[in-house]
């Protein structure tokens, strides 16, 4: 796969789960959420089984590789969800935007890639963009917000897991292991810790078949074939066009507005972002 093609394909990939955003906002007045999670990830599980190579079974590092993916992904979306019933869909997608900024840091830490002071720089202006994307006129931080900011640090680590992992084992097993993981781990928290809820109508079972098919099933598997030909920066850039499209649907779909101080944060979100890495925006 040329340059070109993978980066085309990571955007085509942030396009369907910006869309993503409006459409779990949406679906969460019928489920909850951890329900939702969990029937999303079961769906997508059943749609990767055919086609992929299930033997000889996963063990040692494989098996590890998959469950180190899918305990991230399990409480990225899981911290989402929550997140999306207290706040809107455009604050979510900019708030999970932090997770491009915060990989880098989460390579350093975990696999010592070398830390910028541009990364430390893009950290700060991301963090002015969160302070004015909150709206402090009007409280600020609210619940659903500090939810998300946990999913951009979980997401953070899932960038760089992929960027590592994908190039060491087979991309369909390991996406097919990361969904099958998050389906069951997020099953068993609904179980735990919330009451079920999955009320059927029309736009709950289409918001489920399409997070399940196209934003799991299909994206994981174009996040990873994409990461595999770029680095965990350059991918972080491109990650930026997420909340864009996920802006663009929540106005179009939702009629959602954004005073001009919340533009302005989610503007310093994405400017943080693309001066992370500035040596791979131009290589």
């Amino acid at each position: 796969m040329t340059r070109r093609q993978a980066d085309l394909l990571l955007v085509a990939t942030c396009a369907v789960w910006g869309l993503s955003f409006p459409t779990v906002k949406v679906a969460l007045a019928d489920a909850s959420p951890l329900a939702f999670v969990a029937l999303r990830f079961l769906i997508g599980a059943a749609i990767l089984v055919p086609g992929t190579r299930l033997r000889p079974l996963p063990r040692g590092r494989e098996l590890t590789a998959g469950l180190l993916l899918g305990a991230l992904l399990g409480v990225g979306f899981a911290t989402q969800a929550v997140g999306l019933q207290y706040t809107t869909p455009s604050r979510s997608a900019f708030l999970v935007a932090m997770s491009s900024v915060l990989a880098p840091i989460v390579a350093f830490v975990a696999v010592r890639e070398r830390l910028s002071w541009w990364t430390l720089a893009a950290l700060g202006v991301a963090a002015a963009g969160i302070y004015f994307l909150t709206d402090p006129g009007a409280g600020g931080l609210n619940r659903g917000d500090l939810w998300t900011l946990v999913t951009a640090g979980v997401f953070g680590g899932q960038i760089v897991a992929v960027r590592e992992l994908g190039l060491r084992f087979d991309i369909r097993r390991l996406v097919l292991m990361e969904v099958v993981f998050t389906a069951l781990g997020a099953g068993a928290a609904a179980l735990v810790l919330q009451p079920v809820r999955f009320t059927v109508t029309g736009r709950s079972v289409a918001a489920l078949l399409y997070c399940g098919v196209l934003a799991t099933a299909l994206a994981l598997l174009f996040q990873m074939r994409a990461q595999r030909d770029m680095s965990s920066g350059r991918a972080a850039l491109l990650f930026c066009t997420e909340p864009v499209f996920a802006s663009l649907a929540s106005w179009l779909w939702l009629g959602e507005r954004l005073a001009f101080s919340q533009w302005l944060g989610g503007a310093l979100i994405v400017a943080g972002m693309m001066i992370a890495e500035p040596r791979d925006a131009v290589s």
